[in-house]
């Protein structure tokens, strides 16, 4: 059944293709840990591949664990010269972290909650930081977690199969993984677009967007994953060398005008406000068929969350990844203590009704004193990186 439903992924409607993709992550908790995450020492390089092409490559707390001792002790290897990622199944590279084991355990007061997000966040870091080039070969699905896995690294390889979003508020949460680093640095203000909408970019606009660094031809990244991997003590500059060679050859959509290009004016204009009320009257003010479209998504998204996520941003853009994972760390547990992700996680995965009733119901019931509370240090209880 689940290869039948990823071929079928092109074909369906937006939402829909978000169900899909939100199920096959709901259904991680029926499968081995022990293989979900394979770390190979190949050549110069260190490869960490991600072994679960039936549910889109699903990060699982497990994978979390392995993954992060390893990229620390390769970082410190004299004899490993880069880090590479990348995904199985040519469906995925990752499609984001395992929803449905965290709401089960939010509602049955489990410590999965907390432990998640910290080691998650603590793991985007080490990549953020990384001393190594890292290269992430994001081919296929990419979305949440599988973005922190990636876009703070060095290089970013996209495909034309690539898809990205950052589709939270749909589900009560918000763009984390530090998503309130990169997002408000991308251009314009492409980055709260795709923050509040959680609007899908596909193929070389993920490299035109700014997060993936080079667009690659699918077919040909097991070539560049051999030249990368028999490169001789190679330095940053080496792979950086090499990825723009396959970056150059490669002419797909090479002329495609970039998919947001004709609605930039719009968006750096209406997206450019003091508070997400401000944005709401923004799209209603313009009345175009754009910006009603628009206005038509963002009201399916939690109030709460498209509050939180435009805070997030605004703050975001001046702080450094390290004080911005602690931020998310606090927004993330105030999720957790909330309505609105189990709410999401019901309509979209459990009753599939497409329905949520989110609490409050409007962008003016939430107030600042309740997001205050949100971003108020944890004590004792903060992310430490």
């Amino acid at each position: 059944m689940v290869p039948q439903v990823a071929r079928q992924l092109p074909r369906l409607k937006s939402f829909h293709r978000l169900q899909i993709i939100l199920q096959h992550l709901c259904m991680s908790k029926h499968t081995d840990s022990v293989h979900e995450v394979l770390l190979e020492k190949k050549g110069c390089a260190g490869v960490i591949t991600m072994n679960r092409p039936k549910i889109l490559n699903a990060l699982s707390f497990p994978m979390i664990q392995q993954i992060y001792p390893q990229l620390k002790t390769w970082e410190a290897d004299p004899e490993t010269f880069l880090i590479l990622i990348k995904g199985t199944g040519g469906k995925a590279f990752c499609a984001g972290g395992d929803i449905r084991a965290i709401s089960d355990a939010g509602k049955a007061g489990g410590r999965l909650v907390q432990d998640f997000f910290r080691e998650e966040y603590i793991l985007n870091n080490a990549i953020g930081t990384c001393q190594k080039p890292y290269v992430a070969l994001i081919d296929g699905i990419t979305m949440g977690g599988g973005v922190g896995l990636s876009v703070h690294g060095h290089f970013r390889v996209a495909t034309e199969k690539t898809l990205f979003a950052m589709p939270e508020t749909a589900i009560g949460l918000f763009p984390d993984v530090g998503g309130g680093y990169f997002l408000p640095r991308l251009s314009g203000k492409i980055g709260y677009y795709l923050a509040l909408t959680g609007f899908r970019l596909k193929g070389r606009d993920v490299q035109k967007a700014g997060i993936a660094t080079h667009f690659v031809e699918s077919e040909k990244l097991p070539a560049l994953e051999r030249d990368l991997t028999s490169l001789k003590s190679p330095s940053k500059e080496n792979v950086a060398e090499l990825l723009n060679s396959y970056h150059l050859k490669c002419k797909i959509d090479q002329e495609k005008q970039f998919i947001l290009d004709e609605h930039m004016e719009k968006i750096n204009s209406m997206f450019s406000a003091s508070s997400m009320e401000e944005i709401m009257q923004n799209l209603k003010k313009d009345g175009g068929p754009f910006a009603l479209k628009q206005l038509e998504t963002i009201s399916k998204m939690s109030p709460t969350s498209l509050k939180m996520t435009f805070r997030q941003l605004q703050e975001g853009a001046s702080m450094n990844l390290q004080d911005v994972l602690t931020m998310e760390y606090r927004l993330s547990q105030a999720c957790m203590r909330g309505h609105d992700f189990y709410e999401g996680v019901r309509a979209v995965l459990i009753d599939k009704d497409q329905a949520p009733k989110w609490k409050p119901a409007t962008l003016e019931e939430v107030t600042d004193e309740f997001l205050d509370s949100c971003f108020k240090s944890l004590g004792s209880n903060d992310l430490k990186l």
